[in-house]
Formats: C-alpha cells, sequence, structure tokens
C-alpha cells in the first residue's frame, strides 16, 4: 500500500538517516560517499552541528565571502563542500535535509538544477502547509520575504544530491562573519 502511495506524489523509496549535532564536515564526507558509492536513495536529517562553521560552495571566493579578518580572529571553522550554492554559517540551530536519488528515482524528473528544486519544493510545500507562507523564490525556501533555507546540488552521471540548510533560529552576531554578496536578491 505504501510503495504505490509514494509513487503518486513523486517520492521514491529512501533509506533514511537522521542524526543530531553531526559535524557538517562528517556530513558532508558521509553525503559525497553515499553519491560516488552508493547505488541507493538516501534522506538525511542532521538536526544542527554543534559548533559554528563557516560552509562555501564549491566556487565560492572567501575574500569576497568571508569577513576573513573576524574569522581568522575567532577561529571559525571554513570548510569548501562538493556542491554549488552559496556561503552560509551553520550552528545548533541549522536543519539539514539532503536527498541523493539515482537518476530515474522520481518519475518525469530531469535531472537539472531547476527540476529538482521545484520538486523538492512540491515536497516542502507539503510539509509547511498551514504555517506560513512557503515557497521556493529563485534558488531559496522563504516563508513571504524571509528566506529560511538555501539549497546547493552536484549531478553526475546517474545520480543527484540535493540539500538544504533551514536556518531555523541563529545568533546574528554570526551572520557578520559573512560579507553581503554582490549579486543577492533584495529578500535576502
Amino acid at each position: 500500500m505504501l510503495i504505490p502511495q509514494t509513487k503518486n506524489i513523486g517520492l521514491p523509496l529512501m533509506n533514511l538517516m537522521r542524526f543530531k549535532g553531526l559535524p557538517i564536515l562528517q556530513q558532508l564526507h558521509i553525503e559525497e560517499q553515499l553519491l560516488r558509492t552508493s547505488s541507493e536513495n538516501w534522506c538525511i536529517v542532521n538536526d544542527g552541528t554543534n559548533d559554528p562553521t563557516i560552509v562555501m560552495g564549491v566556487s565560492g571566493k572567501p575574500a569576497e565571502l568571508l569577513e576573513i579578518e573576524s574569522v581568522l580572529d575567532d577561529q571559525v571553522p571554513v570548510i569548501r563542500r562538493f556542491t554549488g550554492g552559496g556561503t552560509v554559517i551553520v550552528d545548533h540551530g541549522t536543519v539539514f535535509v539532503t536527498f541523493i536519488c539515482n537518476k530515474e528515482a522520481v518519475p518525469n524528473l530531469q535531472p537539472y538544477p531547476r527540476p529538482i528544486m521545484s520538486w523538492s519544493s512540491s515536497l516542502y510545500s507539503k510539509v509547511f502547509q498551514g504555517i506560513g507562507d512557503f515557497h521556493l523564490r529563485e534558488n531559496d525556501y522563504v516563508f513571504g520575504n524571509h528566506k529560511f533555507g538555501g539549497n546547493a546540488q552536484s549531478i553526475t552521471k546517474n545520480r543527484w544530491i540535493h540539500h538544504t540548510s533551514f536556518l531555523w533560529d541563529f545568533n546574528v552576531q554570526n551572520m557578520s562573519y559573512l560579507k553581503h554578496p554582490k549579486r543577492a536578491p533584495a529578500y535576502r
């Protein structure tokens, strides 16, 4: 009974990993290993990471995105993930959700960033139904005009990964480690 229902709403069968406080670097290592060596579909949920950490996309330039002197003075770890996306500072108030799937796992889904984002947005719109004005805006998840989730993807020959950092609660002071990107929508 469950299998036909999940296929009707575009959800593939997935293995689930759930963590609380797993360091983001360790999570990214697990994700990359699963993307590159597993042939199964995965959903990974991590409720926060204990130490504030700056995570940059694969092509991010530290001098353009970070207040380097403050980062060095306060010894904030900076890591580069293997996917695209922007730069974010994550901590105990960040909820991470990652989907790692075979290209054929979601029926009729084209393995490109925009269709993957649309698919995940339709999934999350059911999750957040009745909570607020949730929607996908450009490449971010927003409630009304307020960004609360950033996304990144990587697409290989046979698989794709889509991960989201939901900023449920954050220390405003931590945001001072990041420069405002040159290209950013007004709602960010």
